[in-house]
């Protein structure tokens, strides 16, 4: 690992740190040591990397990201919960009940850069919980602003602003997580008035917070782009960018020392610190006093419900008081500042509609409220379709991911014909090792004497109840069951269009599902189904 070959000194920390004392490189080598020996941060590195990734401009991210979210229930959850709050509540008033639905609606960047906030707070927060809670709490106000701020940005692809400012103190996170004496140390030397946080990190650890972070987004594979926008920007007035590395270092400091601010903007003594900041980055990031403090106020509110959702626990006065003193108080242009949240921020606000923690299910798997969450689906369906703005493929995750929940199928895959192969082939799929069972689940388009070929030459909709029963085992190809050998029940749902088939729509349990399928859920399947049928009519 990286990590390791600095412990030995063979990293550019180790070239930095050259010119301080014994004590602090020790000190920074143990740091090292703790961080390399964390056992929990390959798995948080991987999942951030998978998300960090993943870009709106891939005609699969939609899906990449839903089955990201998919394959965590809790996860899952907290997207929901985004989804369901006043701020995005749809004009209906319905819940939102499927990841795909909270992608359409709010957004591709703002779910991939709250999961990835998510993702961070679950991998990091059970770590000496004060102090960690404080750095969390901090980076997740700093990617809001991040967010915010790429939305006035005239540079390709600037999404990558709300990462960079994300990561943009992983730094100070890791010390608070892996080190508490360290992380106090700092703290106090900040506190003492005659070192800045850089400083006060360089002085008790031989190396700088941003160099210490870099270490890690390295070893996690972020981009680079992502990784020089945590270098801190000039001393001094700055002005606008001349290139879109220089905005995204701009930015990324900007949130950072944006977010100590915004818990405490209304308090006594701070005008002269947002003046401060604005004195810094007004010019380069076209800001002046109102839009300033209308930015502030509506990353406060955003900053309250990412942290309530993401289950980050309220902080109390000490708490914060500890927060001021690690960032520097009376430090406002530094950009290494830190702030805890209010527990006004996090209190649960009225109207918000929390989704039920519990389904209860048949021995199957099956909800017993299949028909209502069917019935969600098919409403969310046609707004999408309504919308103006609907893409085939989105369409159809949308449709799988309803069916997926709605029935509690354990796979669940649209799979489509191939003409150059001659093959039918699946190409979108959910659901337990989904990868590679997508992978297997191909078969020859040439007619067959099979369960799957006579459903479509039938254009028959097929619910399987229990596939033990010899007169379906008999008709199951060997193809499937050598790939789903434990599938008990299973739906088969022809896609046909004029006459011709495109492929279908299967999903399945390890349970037979003797409850079956009444009739107003067939209805609504059935719904879902040509609501496809018709988004790919020729037009």
């Amino acid at each position: 690992m990286v990590f390791q070959n600095t412990v030995q000194g063979r990293s550019d920390l180790a070239a930095q740190g050259s010119q301080h004392d014994d004590t602090a490189l020790i000190a920074r080598d143990r740091l090292l040591k703790k961080i390399s020996d964390d056992a929990d941060l390959p798995a948080l590195g991987s999942s951030v990397s998978k998300v960090v990734q993943m870009t709106s401009s891939d005609d699969e991210a939609v899906r990449n990201l839903a089955n990201f979210i998919l394959s965590d229930a809790a996860l899952t959850q907290k997207v929901l919960r985004i989804a369901n709050t006043v701020s995005y509540r749809t004009a209906s008033g319905a819940n939102v009940t499927t990841v795909s639905k909270a992608i359409f609606l709010l957004g591709f960047d703002v779910v991939k850069t709250s999961a990835l906030a998510m993702v961070l707070v679950d991998g990091m927060s059970s770590k000496h919980a004060k102090d960690v809670r404080i750095e969390l709490n901090h980076a997740l106000c700093a990617s809001i602003v991040g967010r915010e701020m790429a939305k006035r940005s005239q540079y390709k692809d600037p999404e990558e602003a709300a990462i960079a400012s994300l990561f943009k103190n992983i730094g100070r996170l890791l010390v608070a997580a892996h080190d508490h004496r360290l992380y106090s140390d700092i703290a106090k030397l900040v506190e003492s008035g005659k070192f800045t946080p850089a400083q006060a990190s360089l002085q008790i650890l031989g190396c700088s917070f941003d160099l210490l972070g870099e270490s890690v987004l390295r070893e996690w594979n972020i981009p680079d782009s992502i990784v020089h926008a945590l270098n801190s920007p000039p001393a001094g007035v700055l002005k606008p960018a001349r290139a879109r590395q220089e905005w995204l270092q701009q930015v990324a400091a900007f949130s950072s020392a944006s977010a100590r601010l915004i818990p405490a903007m209304n308090d006594p003594g701070q005008e002269a610190a947002g003046k401060a900041v604005l004195t810094r980055f007004g010019q380069a990031l076209n800001l002046d006093h109102p839009k300033l403090m209308q930015l502030f106020a509506s990353v406060a509110e955003q900053t309250r419900m990412l942290a309530s959702n993401a289950e980050l626990p309220m902080q109390s006065e000490d708490e914060r008081g500890s927060a001021d003193s690690a960032g520097g108080v009376g430090d406002a242009p530094t950009d290494d500042g830190s702030a805890g949240l209010p527990e006004e921020f996090l209190l649960e606000a009225a109207g918000d509609a929390p989704l039920p923690q519990t389904v209860q299910r048949h021995a199957s798997g099956k909800p017993f409220n299949a028909r209502d969450l069917l019935l969600a689906g098919v409403q969310d369906v046609v707004q999408m379709m309504a919308s103006g703005r609907c893409k085939v493929n989105d369409l159809m995750l949308l449709v799988l991911e309803t069916l997926y929940g709605s029935m509690g199928f354990r796979f669940a895959t649209i799979c489509l014909r191939d003409a150059q192969t001659g093959q039918y082939r699946a190409r979108i799929s959910m659901g337990d090792n989904h990868e590679v069972r997508q992978a297997g689940f191909v078969f020859a388009c040439a007619s067959a004497r099979d369960l799957f070929h006579l459903a479509m030459e039938n254009d028959a909709d097929l619910m399987i109840s229990d596939s033990s029963v010899p007169k379906i085992r008999n008709l199951l190809p060997e193809w499937h069951r050598s790939l789903l050998p434990d599938a008990r029940s299973f739906i088969v749902l022809p896609l046909v269009v004029n006459k011709k088939q495109i492929g279908l729509f299967y999903a399945d349990r390890e349970q037979p599902a003797p409850e079956g399928v009444p009739a107003d859920e067939t209805a609504l399947i059935k719904t879902l189904k040509g609501q496809v049928l018709t988004a790919l009519q020729p037009r």
